[in-house]
């Protein structure tokens, strides 16, 4: 298995319920599930500290885990879901689903937008209506994100899912006239009624959608 994934350590869970899941997070403790293709689900819970250092680590949370429960063999597995409090953000329970490093998987994986688009300076408005896409690839070659560069856009573009690059190894699923950036362009009023000095060179692009 590759050096990069991200080792986590848990013991089988054997008490449940609300009050035991309560004590569990008191405790310092995150109850977990991990799914198998074609066998029982494993409950497991693991330290807190643990937890939150794997998902906020390097490869976040499209990294592959090794996750050894104790009494049971080390499997490879990518995070599937996981709730948090409301008001801390603390995780309070988390899913994973085994994988197949040899077997190419689905999933969803953020869409970013970089530069500060041509469009925008001259008073237009950058809208992403699609913030994340599916793509189609080995567990390990699934990327953090992927990333286009926005800067060229002039007023009145639109990007298609079409126009996204892939990173080696991995296939952008989706219908590929799907519409993920665009910029609209500021009317002739708008522009002739510029301060000096607005929209300057540096700043934020304001983004909608």
């Amino acid at each position: 298995m590759s050096s990069e994934h991200v080792q986590l350590k848990a013991a089988e869970r054997t008490q449940f319920g609300t009050t035991q899941a309560k004590r569990l997070r008191a405790s310092g403790l995150v109850p977990g599930v991990l799914y198998k293709e074609g066998e029982a689900s494993l409950a497991f819970v693991l330290p807190a500290r643990d937890l939150d250092r794997a998902l906020h680590g390097e490869h976040g949370k499209t990294a592959v885990f090794e996750i050894t429960v104790e009494g049971h063999p080390t499997v490879p597995a990518l995070l599937k879901d996981w709730d948090l409090a409301p008001v801390r953000g603390n995780v309070l329970h988390v899913d994973f689903q085994q994988v197949d490093l040899k077997q190419e998987i689905e999933a969803n994986v953020p869409l970013v937008l970089t530069g500060l688009p041509v469009g925008v300076r001259d008073g237009g408005v950058l809208g992403q209506p699609v913030h994340d896409v599916t793509v189609r690839c080995l567990p390990d070659a699934l990327p953090d994100s992927i990333e286009i560069d926005v800067a060229a856009l002039e007023g009145g573009a639109v990007l298609h899912l079409s126009d996204v690059v892939a990173p080696a190894g991995v296939e952008i699923i989706g219908d590929p006239e799907m519409v993920v950036a665009s910029i609209t362009a500021a009317s002739r009023a708008e522009v002739e009624g510029e301060g000096e000095g607005e929209a300057a060179e540096g700043a934020e692009p304001e983004i909608v959608g």
